[in-house]
Protein backbone atom coordinates (compact mmCIF):
# COMPACT_ATOMS: atom_id res chain seq x y z
CA UNK A 1 0.00 0.00 0.00
CA UNK A 2 1.22 3.53 -0.86
CA UNK A 3 0.91 6.32 1.69
CA UNK A 4 0.51 10.08 1.36
CA UNK A 5 1.54 10.65 4.97
CA UNK A 6 3.55 8.53 7.41
CA UNK A 7 4.37 9.38 11.01
CA UNK A 8 6.72 7.08 12.89
CA UNK A 9 7.53 7.57 16.58
CA UNK A 10 6.97 11.34 16.43
CA UNK A 11 7.76 13.00 19.76
CA UNK A 12 7.81 16.59 20.93
CA UNK A 13 8.30 17.98 24.43
CA UNK A 14 7.87 21.54 25.68
CA UNK A 15 10.20 22.71 28.49
CA UNK A 16 7.56 24.77 30.34
CA UNK A 17 4.66 22.37 29.91
CA UNK A 18 3.74 18.90 31.10
CA UNK A 19 2.18 18.19 27.69
CA UNK A 20 4.12 16.27 25.06
CA UNK A 21 3.59 14.29 21.90
CA UNK A 22 4.64 10.78 22.81
CA UNK A 23 5.62 8.29 20.11
CA UNK A 24 2.88 9.30 17.65
CA UNK A 25 2.61 6.90 14.70
CA UNK A 26 -0.01 6.53 11.97
CA UNK A 27 -0.20 6.29 8.17
CA UNK A 28 -2.63 7.80 5.66
CA UNK A 29 -3.10 5.70 2.51
CA UNK A 30 -3.27 7.45 -0.85
CA UNK A 31 -6.78 8.11 -2.12
CA UNK A 32 -8.34 8.22 1.34
CA UNK A 33 -9.60 10.59 4.03
CA UNK A 34 -8.51 10.26 7.65
CA UNK A 35 -10.45 11.92 10.45
CA UNK A 36 -8.09 13.10 13.20
CA UNK A 37 -10.02 13.43 16.47
CA UNK A 38 -9.41 14.19 20.12
CA UNK A 39 -10.49 16.63 22.81
CA UNK A 40 -9.12 20.19 22.98
CA UNK A 41 -5.47 20.06 24.01
CA UNK A 42 -5.04 16.43 23.00
CA UNK A 43 -2.28 17.23 20.50
CA UNK A 44 -4.00 17.51 17.11
CA UNK A 45 -2.69 20.95 16.16
CA UNK A 46 0.76 20.21 17.58
CA UNK A 47 0.93 17.05 15.49
CA UNK A 48 -0.11 18.97 12.38
CA UNK A 49 2.49 21.65 13.10
CA UNK A 50 5.18 18.96 13.37
CA UNK A 51 4.01 17.44 10.09
CA UNK A 52 4.37 20.84 8.40
CA UNK A 53 7.73 21.44 10.13
CA UNK A 54 6.50 24.73 11.63
CA UNK A 55 7.30 23.17 15.02
CA UNK A 56 10.54 21.21 15.24
CA UNK A 57 9.99 17.64 16.40
CA UNK A 58 12.35 16.15 18.96
CA UNK A 59 12.46 12.73 17.35
CA UNK A 60 10.69 10.49 14.87
CA UNK A 61 10.05 10.63 11.14
CA UNK A 62 7.45 12.46 9.04
CA UNK A 63 7.15 11.44 5.39
CA UNK A 64 4.93 13.18 2.87
CA UNK A 65 4.47 11.33 -0.43
CA UNK A 66 7.54 9.28 0.38
CA UNK A 67 9.78 12.28 1.14
CA UNK A 68 10.94 13.13 4.63
CA UNK A 69 9.68 16.52 5.78
CA UNK A 70 12.67 18.67 6.73
CA UNK A 71 14.22 22.09 6.11
CA UNK A 72 16.25 20.53 3.29
CA UNK A 73 13.11 19.20 1.57
CA UNK A 74 10.97 22.35 1.59
CA UNK A 75 9.78 21.46 -1.94
CA UNK A 76 7.47 18.89 -0.32
CA UNK A 77 5.20 21.73 0.84
CA UNK A 78 4.25 22.37 -2.82
CA UNK A 79 2.18 19.19 -2.64
CA UNK A 80 0.36 20.14 0.58
CA UNK A 81 -2.74 22.30 0.89
CA UNK A 82 -3.31 23.57 4.44
CA UNK A 83 -6.31 25.10 6.18
CA UNK A 84 -6.11 26.10 9.85
CA UNK A 85 -9.07 27.04 12.03
CA UNK A 86 -8.14 30.73 11.93
CA UNK A 87 -7.41 32.89 8.89
CA UNK A 88 -3.76 33.78 8.25
CA UNK A 89 -4.46 36.23 5.42
CA UNK A 90 -4.09 40.00 5.79
CA UNK A 91 -7.48 41.59 6.27
CA UNK A 92 -6.63 44.44 3.87
CA UNK A 93 -6.32 42.03 0.93
CA UNK A 94 -9.05 40.97 -1.44
CA UNK A 95 -9.31 37.50 -2.97
CA UNK A 96 -8.02 39.04 -6.21
CA UNK A 97 -4.94 40.43 -4.43
CA UNK A 98 -4.43 37.11 -2.68
CA UNK A 99 -4.45 35.25 -5.98
CA UNK A 100 -1.61 37.43 -7.29
CA UNK A 101 0.45 36.72 -4.15
CA UNK A 102 -0.17 32.96 -4.26
CA UNK A 103 0.79 32.86 -7.95
CA UNK A 104 4.29 33.91 -6.87
CA UNK A 105 4.46 31.29 -4.10
CA UNK A 106 3.12 28.15 -5.79
CA UNK A 107 4.47 27.06 -9.15
CA UNK A 108 1.22 25.19 -9.93
CA UNK A 109 -1.18 27.96 -8.86
CA UNK A 110 -4.29 27.93 -11.11
CA UNK A 111 -6.45 31.08 -11.16
CA UNK A 112 -9.29 29.24 -12.89
CA UNK A 113 -9.50 26.63 -10.11
CA UNK A 114 -9.36 29.36 -7.47
CA UNK A 115 -12.13 31.37 -9.11
CA UNK A 116 -14.25 28.25 -9.61
CA UNK A 117 -14.25 27.61 -5.86
CA UNK A 118 -14.85 31.28 -5.09
CA UNK A 119 -17.96 30.99 -7.24
CA UNK A 120 -19.07 27.78 -5.52
CA UNK A 121 -18.60 29.45 -2.12
CA UNK A 122 -20.23 32.70 -3.31
CA UNK A 123 -17.20 34.79 -2.40
CA UNK A 124 -16.36 38.08 -4.09
CA UNK A 125 -13.01 38.70 -5.78
CA UNK A 126 -13.01 42.32 -4.65
CA UNK A 127 -14.29 42.25 -1.05
CA UNK A 128 -11.70 42.90 1.65
CA UNK A 129 -10.96 39.83 3.76
CA UNK A 130 -11.38 41.77 7.01
CA UNK A 131 -15.10 42.07 6.21
CA UNK A 132 -15.49 38.27 5.89
CA UNK A 133 -17.31 36.23 8.51
CA UNK A 134 -15.46 33.28 10.01
CA UNK A 135 -17.30 30.94 7.67
CA UNK A 136 -16.36 33.04 4.62
CA UNK A 137 -12.72 33.11 5.76
CA UNK A 138 -12.70 29.31 6.06
CA UNK A 139 -14.17 28.95 2.58
CA UNK A 140 -11.52 31.31 1.18
CA UNK A 141 -8.75 29.28 2.84
CA UNK A 142 -10.15 26.07 1.32
CA UNK A 143 -10.29 27.71 -2.12
CA UNK A 144 -6.62 28.73 -1.74
CA UNK A 145 -5.62 25.25 -0.56
CA UNK A 146 -7.21 23.61 -3.61
CA UNK A 147 -5.91 26.05 -6.21
CA UNK A 148 -2.30 24.85 -6.44
CA UNK A 149 -3.04 21.18 -7.21
CA UNK A 150 -1.95 19.67 -3.88
CA UNK A 151 -1.84 15.93 -3.40
CA UNK A 152 -2.37 16.11 0.36
CA UNK A 153 -4.85 18.36 2.15
CA UNK A 154 -4.28 18.98 5.86
CA UNK A 155 -7.33 20.59 7.42
CA UNK A 156 -7.52 21.72 11.05
CA UNK A 157 -11.21 22.31 11.91
CA UNK A 158 -11.88 23.40 8.32
CA UNK A 159 -15.66 22.97 8.64
CA UNK A 160 -16.03 24.78 11.95
CA UNK A 161 -18.30 27.84 11.92
CA UNK A 162 -20.08 26.73 8.76
CA UNK A 163 -23.77 26.02 8.47
CA UNK A 164 -24.87 22.45 7.60
CA UNK A 165 -25.66 23.26 3.95
CA UNK A 166 -22.24 24.81 3.27
CA UNK A 167 -20.51 22.01 5.23
CA UNK A 168 -22.24 19.46 3.03
CA UNK A 169 -21.05 21.28 -0.11
CA UNK A 170 -17.49 21.31 1.22
CA UNK A 171 -17.61 17.61 2.08
CA UNK A 172 -18.64 16.92 -1.52
CA UNK A 173 -15.59 18.89 -2.69
CA UNK A 174 -13.36 16.82 -0.40
CA UNK A 175 -14.84 13.59 -1.76
CA UNK A 176 -14.26 14.84 -5.31
CA UNK A 177 -10.65 15.68 -4.40
CA UNK A 178 -9.84 12.12 -3.32
CA UNK A 179 -11.39 10.62 -6.45
CA UNK A 180 -7.89 11.09 -7.82
CA UNK A 181 -6.15 8.11 -6.28
CA UNK A 182 -2.97 10.11 -5.62
CA UNK A 183 -4.83 12.59 -3.39
CA UNK A 184 -5.53 12.26 0.34
CA UNK A 185 -6.90 14.32 3.22
CA UNK A 186 -6.04 14.54 6.91
CA UNK A 187 -9.08 16.23 8.49
CA UNK A 188 -8.98 17.30 12.12
CA UNK A 189 -12.52 18.00 13.27
CA UNK A 190 -14.81 18.11 16.28
CA UNK A 191 -17.79 17.59 13.95
CA UNK A 192 -17.68 13.80 14.02
CA UNK A 193 -20.90 13.55 12.00
CA UNK A 194 -18.89 14.96 9.06
CA UNK A 195 -16.25 12.30 9.56
CA UNK A 196 -18.89 9.57 9.69
CA UNK A 197 -20.03 10.75 6.24
CA UNK A 198 -16.71 10.94 4.42
CA UNK A 199 -13.76 9.47 6.37
CA UNK A 200 -12.15 6.17 5.47
CA UNK A 201 -10.02 6.06 8.62
CA UNK A 202 -10.25 7.53 12.11
CA UNK A 203 -7.20 8.29 14.25
CA UNK A 204 -7.82 9.28 17.87
CA UNK A 205 -5.23 11.15 19.93
CA UNK A 206 -5.51 11.63 23.70
CA UNK A 207 -2.95 13.32 25.97
CA UNK A 208 -0.40 13.35 23.16
CA UNK A 209 -0.66 9.64 22.40
CA UNK A 210 -2.46 7.74 19.66
CA UNK A 211 -4.98 5.50 21.38
CA UNK A 212 -6.82 4.25 18.29
CA UNK A 213 -6.32 4.26 14.52
CA UNK A 214 -8.71 2.16 12.47
CA UNK A 215 -10.97 2.00 9.45
CA UNK A 216 -14.09 4.06 10.07
CA UNK A 217 -16.37 1.24 8.94
CA UNK A 218 -14.81 -1.08 11.51
CA UNK A 219 -15.56 1.46 14.23
CA UNK A 220 -19.14 2.00 13.10
CA UNK A 221 -20.07 -1.59 12.27
CA UNK A 222 -17.85 -3.71 14.53
CA UNK A 223 -17.52 -1.60 17.68
CA UNK A 224 -20.53 -1.40 20.01
CA UNK A 225 -21.60 -0.66 23.58
CA UNK A 226 -22.66 -3.55 25.80
CA UNK A 227 -25.06 -2.50 28.58
CA UNK A 228 -24.20 -4.62 31.60
CA UNK A 229 -25.55 -5.12 35.09
CA UNK A 230 -23.01 -6.00 37.78
CA UNK A 231 -23.14 -9.77 37.26
CA UNK A 232 -22.88 -9.46 33.47
CA UNK A 233 -19.92 -7.11 33.78
CA UNK A 234 -18.18 -9.51 36.18
CA UNK A 235 -18.61 -12.30 33.63
CA UNK A 236 -16.80 -10.40 30.86
CA UNK A 237 -13.23 -11.43 30.11
CA UNK A 238 -10.71 -8.59 30.15
CA UNK A 239 -9.71 -9.26 26.55
CA UNK A 240 -13.27 -8.43 25.43
CA UNK A 241 -13.27 -4.96 27.03
CA UNK A 242 -11.84 -1.95 25.18
CA UNK A 243 -13.05 0.51 27.85
CA UNK A 244 -15.88 0.75 30.35
CA UNK A 245 -17.74 3.33 32.38
CA UNK A 246 -20.02 2.73 35.34
CA UNK A 247 -23.34 4.60 35.52
CA UNK A 248 -25.14 3.67 38.73
CA UNK A 249 -26.22 0.05 38.47
CA UNK A 250 -25.27 -0.15 34.81
CA UNK A 251 -21.86 -0.38 33.20
CA UNK A 252 -21.37 0.66 29.58
CA UNK A 253 -18.67 -1.44 27.95
CA UNK A 254 -17.01 -0.58 24.64
CA UNK A 255 -16.34 -3.74 22.64
CA UNK A 256 -14.54 -4.09 19.31
CA UNK A 257 -16.39 -7.08 17.81
CA UNK A 258 -20.09 -6.88 18.55
CA UNK A 259 -21.04 -10.04 16.64
CA UNK A 260 -18.50 -12.20 18.49
CA UNK A 261 -19.50 -10.63 21.82
CA UNK A 262 -23.17 -11.29 21.03
CA UNK A 263 -22.45 -14.97 20.43
CA UNK A 264 -20.24 -15.28 23.48
CA UNK A 265 -22.53 -13.48 25.95
CA UNK A 266 -26.05 -14.18 24.75
CA UNK A 267 -27.96 -12.19 27.39
CA UNK A 268 -26.19 -8.86 26.80
CA UNK A 269 -27.92 -5.81 25.36
CA UNK A 270 -25.56 -4.54 22.65
CA UNK A 271 -26.15 -1.14 21.02
CA UNK A 272 -24.62 0.51 17.96
CA UNK A 273 -22.05 3.20 18.71
CA UNK A 274 -21.07 6.56 17.25
CA UNK A 275 -17.56 7.98 16.92
CA UNK A 276 -18.46 10.49 19.64
CA UNK A 277 -19.44 7.68 22.02
CA UNK A 278 -16.24 5.76 21.29
CA UNK A 279 -14.19 8.88 22.01
CA UNK A 280 -16.05 9.64 25.25
CA UNK A 281 -15.72 6.10 26.56
CA UNK A 282 -12.03 5.99 25.79
CA UNK A 283 -11.43 9.38 27.44
CA UNK A 284 -13.70 9.12 30.45
CA UNK A 285 -13.86 5.36 30.83
CA UNK A 286 -11.45 2.90 32.37
CA UNK A 287 -9.45 0.01 30.95
CA UNK A 288 -9.91 -3.57 32.09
Amino acid sequence: MSYSLELKNLSKRFPKSSFCLDDVSFSLPKGSIMGFIGENGAGKTTTISCILNTIKKDSGVVRVLGNEMSDDNAFVKEDIGVVFDTSSFSGDLTAKNLSKIMRGIYSRWDDSVFQKHLSIFELSLNQRIKTFSKGMSMKLAIAVALAHSPKLLILDEATSGLDPVVRDDILDIFLEFVQKEENSILLSSHVTSDLEKIADYITFIHNGRIVLSAKKDDLIYKYAIARCNSSQFSALENEDIVAYRKKGCQTDVLVSNKHEIGRKYKDLVIDAVTIDEIMLLMIKGENA
